[in-house]
């Protein structure tokens, strides 16, 4: 045996050794140097109590977890074609032999015990992909790593025992399974999760040596265009092809894998900006000069590639994910193939914190029924008497503050909060058509309920199919989400009527909804949008609108409201033009839900 680096390993089973630093040799005894007293021997443990008699295809090693020092046996250097037993002396060299996606796997192997483990310790088997010149070695080696290890007191492990072998026909079909499980199916490159597992490896590799690496988000353009043209078939093609022209333009030593549809992950070992724009180049250059062959025709493609240096601007998995995500984001916004750098953003990063700190209450208020209603009068533009109320939405804070909906409603569509924000608006307000049998209110929705069937088996749930409820309830669409899907829109309308529910377009003229697709929809109300009141009384083709406007409602049997009515002399006009209703903070600010009484009898 041939020890390694580092400090001996505890006593436990030992054996007296023929090497040891500042002393001389004789006949396989210790010499002690020049001294008072002699220096105690350096021992350590046999290595053939594994019980395996090692031979060219396998060695033995014992690894002292704590000094992180490895010993093995004198064929290592032949088994695993390392160039001496310097570069495999502790576990920390040992890893830089380990293929990226597989140095998680290792670590995670040699962990896995419990206290009680007792005096054999815990039993460990793995098989990963070893390189024996390190990182950027093409060459490689599959590896069975079978043994035991030993916890301390601390519930950590200590020692490792173990045996390593070469594998090569006998496990050819373990080996596919383990392809298969680290690869995507699809494309032959890593799969997202040991993707994540090789990024993990690289920033730990790059912290600890001191060397920057990179990380590439990588984008097909046009993917639809093409499943949409020759099918998905033909875009999965695509897909595969496009992996294999990017593995071949691949270093030694760097990872490829898939990240999601249409999108790989490139990690680059000791890689700074510059190499990091020369590799982006050249996979870009790769991919848009070759002619892909499909079952379809010839086809060809490109990519937008956004990049991040590790550990510099990114020193998590996540955080590596996200800056690569946010500079695709940027070079697919400047043109369909090119790159981008990521660039810290003290704005952008102040933005995503302030989202996360919404979602945050949001889920809170949710939770805890900190969800209010506040009602605006729409009066009719002739009697100017209230005749419903739009339910507004606030979010009061842990403190007692409330937060107007526009604060905090974009960034809960954005993260997928909005249903939920919807199902507590709609209990909210079917509870005060309960308890106020003349009240009448409308109720905005977001797009995303448009298309929720759960939502509408939540207003039957709570309506119970009483039409004395449904009958006084108007839904508002808005117009930008009802022309996303005219037909999922014409249904929900459709479903919504059946029950006996109005439906009205809100923010009318703030898209580019035809009158076609107006009449197509055939809501009972079109709310005018703001934007169009605001300056009524100076902008003559805000007059040709409103006008123009109240005439073709009228012909499609639909009441109109104009929002944002501000003065007297705004008011007047509408109502001369023929608007039936209004609405703005001409007629009071909202009021609390709780404050709300009903109108004395005539």
């Amino acid at each position: 045996m041939v020890a390694g680096k580092g400090n001996a390993i505890p006593p436990a089973q030992f054996w007296v050794s023929s090497v040891s630093q500042n002393s001389g040799t004789a006949n396989g005894r210790m010499v002690p140097r020049p001294a008072e007293q002699p220096e105690p021997p350096v021992v350590s443990e046999a290595l053939d109590l594994v019980g395996v008699a090692s031979n060219e295809a396998e060695t033995a090693y014992i690894w002292d977890v704590i000094s992180d020092r490895m010993d093995w046996e004198c064929n290592a250097t032949k088994v695993l074609q390392v160039a001496s037993l310097d570069a495999i002396s502790t576990g920390q060299e040992y890893q830089q032999h380990i293929a990226p996606e597989h140095v998680v796997r290792w670590r995670e192997a040699i962990s896995r015990g419990t206290l009680d483990a007792g005096d054999r310790g815990v039993p460990y088997r793995i098989q990963y992909r070893f390189q024996p010149s390190g990182g950027r070695d093409l060459d490689a080696v599959w590896i069975e790593d079978h043994g035991r290890f030993w916890l301390g007191p601390d519930g950590t492990p200590h020692k490792a025992r173990g045996v390593v072998r070469v594998v090569n026909d006998d496990y050819l079909e373990e080996q596919r399974l383990l392809f298969r499980n680290d690869h995507d199916e699809l494309t032959g490159q890593l799969n997202r999760i040991r993707l994540t597992d090789a990024i993990s490896a690289v920033i730990a590799r790059s912290m600890r040596n001191n060397h920057p690496s990179a990380f590439l988000m990588v984008a097909i353009n046009n993917l639809a265009v093409v499943n949409e043209t020759f099918g998905f078939d033909v875009g999965d093609e695509l897909i595969a092809a496009v992996g294999r022209i990017m593995k071949d333009k691949l270093r030694a030593g760097d990872t490829l894998g898939r990240y999601s549809s249409n999108k790989f992950g490139v990690v680059l070992n000791d890689c700074g900006p510059g190499a990091m724009r020369i590799a982006a180049d050249r996979f870009i250059r790769a991919v848009r000069t070759a002619s892909i062959r499909s079952s379809a025709c010839p086809l060809t493609a490109t990519i937008s590639i956004g990049g991040v240096i590790m550990p510099d601007q990114a020193a998590t998995v996540h955080n590596a994910l996200s800056a690569g995500l946010q500079a695709l984001d940027r070079a697919r916004s400047k043109r369909f193939d090119c790159f981008m750098a990521y660039e810290p953003s003290p704005t952008r990063e102040t933005t995503r914190q302030r989202s996360i700190s919404i979602a945050d209450e949001v889920v809170s208020a949710l939770d805890e029924n900190r969800m209010r209603l506040v009602l605006q009068p729409i009066v009719c533009a002739k009697a100017r008497t209230p005749s419903l109320y739009e339910c507004l939405l606030r979010m009061e804070k842990a403190d007692g503050t409330l937060v107007s909906a526009g604060d905090f409603i974009p960034i809960a569509e954005q993260l997928g909060l909005a249903r939920l924000v919807d199902r507590r608006t709609l209990e909210l307000a079917v509870a005060l058509l309960e308890k106020h049998p003349s009240l009448k209110l409308s109720l905005n929705v977001s797009g995303l309920t448009s298309g929720d069937q759960d939502w509408m088996a939540s207003i039957r749930e709570l309506t119970r199919g009483d039409r004395s409820l449904t009958e006084r309830l108007v839904i508002e669409i808005t117009e930008t989400a009802a022309i996303q899907d005219l037909d999922q829109s014409a249904h929900f309308v459709d479903s919504l009527k059946e029950m006996g529910c109005r439906v009205a377009i809100d923010d009318f003229g703030a898209g580019y909804t035809s009158f076609k697709n107006l009449k197509r929809l055939a809501v009972d109300m079109v709310k005018i949008d703001g934007a169009f009141v605001r300056n009524l009384l100076v902008d003559t083709s805000d007059q040709v609108f409103i006008r123009t406007m109240v005439e073709i409602a009228a012909s499609f049997g639909m009441e109109t409201v104009a929002e944002w009515v501000a003065d007297e002399e705004t008011a007047a006009m509408l109502a001369e033009s023929g608007i039936d209703y209004l609405q703005g903070f001409l007629y009071g600010l909202p009021i609390a839900a709780e404050n709300y009484t009903e109108p004395a009898a005539a």
